[in-house]
């Protein structure tokens, strides 16, 4: 008789795979696969996290980038901005009383501009300006004012020396330069009382050095005067003729005017600087 088949207790040939057998190729072969994309996945966010993707502008954002555009784009102040602020606190408004006959207007006065130089408030102007006085006073920056004593003078040098009876209480002495740094074609800027107008300025270049001029009313000359066409006028006489650095190089001392009338035409004069301070009893520059 023949055996009957059982398949519940028919054993599994020890050749035949499992399913798990079966699968571990396709592991084996998915495996570099799965390694790949890991690693393009962890490049793709360490990517986005070092460069992480730009969030577009609001129009705050960018109203804030033009106005700031707009602000680099101004230009700095001009060096004459620059200069007036510098020298201003040390600009001296000079009134003079003079004697019947010398006035230079209608009430016995003239007027003129000088500069403050040291700590004690002494102030440097051009000697024609307080020559012949009987009255100097003094109106400084701060508003405040003094009468004055001429206390050092180089009529040849058209320099002279003030000393106020009351100094200003914040004393602001001006930075004084060197005329021998400066070159013709430099710029020049002057700074006074033209016409009785206080504080004004004007700007130009220094025109030549060493000129020579002859003083009114005798047989001497100015010598080794700086030249310039910076605008001066009656009143700027010994104001303070500045460099770029609003530092004094010279004192306005005369005008040019081949018409010999009290208005300016193109040529100015000054005084160097070292020249004045020597006359002023400092030590020569």
């Amino acid at each position: 008789m023949d055996e009957e088949f059982n398949p519940i207790t028919t054993a599994i040939s020890p050749h035949q795979p499992t399913w798990k057998q079966s699968l571990r190729p396709v592991g084996k072969r998915l495996r570099p696969l799965l390694l790949i994309t890991l690693c393009l996945l962890l490049g793709l966010f360490v990517y986005h996290t070092l460069f992480p993707v730009p969030i577009p502008p609001s129009q705050r954002d960018i109203d804030a980038r033009v106005v700031q555009a707009m602000a680099s784009a101004t230009p700095p102040p001009a060096y004459s901005s620059q200069v007036y602020q510098i020298i201003l606190p040390s600009l001296v408004f000079i009134q003079v009383r003079l004697p019947a006959g010398l006035d230079e207007d209608e009430d016995g006065r003239g007027v003129g501009s000088g500069v403050v130089i040291n700590e004690n408030g002494d102030v440097l102007t051009a000697h024609h300006v307080v020559a012949n006085a009987l009255e100097i006073e003094l109106f400084f920056a701060d508003g405040s004012r003094s009468k004055a004593d001429l206390v050092a003078a180089e009529a040849h040098n058209d320099i002279a020396v003030l000393q106020p009876h009351q100094p200003p209480d914040l004393i602001v002495p001006a930075v004084l330069g060197s005329a021998g740094a400066m070159r013709v074609g430099d710029e020049a800027y002057a700074v006074g009382n033209p016409l009785g107008l206080t504080a004004s300025m004007s700007a130009g270049v220094i025109s030549g050095f060493n000129r020579s001029i002859p003083i009114e009313d005798s047989d001497l000359r100015l010598e080794g005067l700086i030249q310039f066409d910076t605008a001066v006028n009656p009143g700027n006489s010994g104001g303070p003729l500045l460099n770029r650095q609003g530092q004094v190089v010279g004192i306005v001392t005369a005008l040019a005017n081949p018409a010999e009338q009290p208005f300016f035409v193109g040529i100015g004069f000054a005084v160097p600087i070292g020249t004045a301070v020597s006359a002023a009893g400092g030590p020569d520059y």
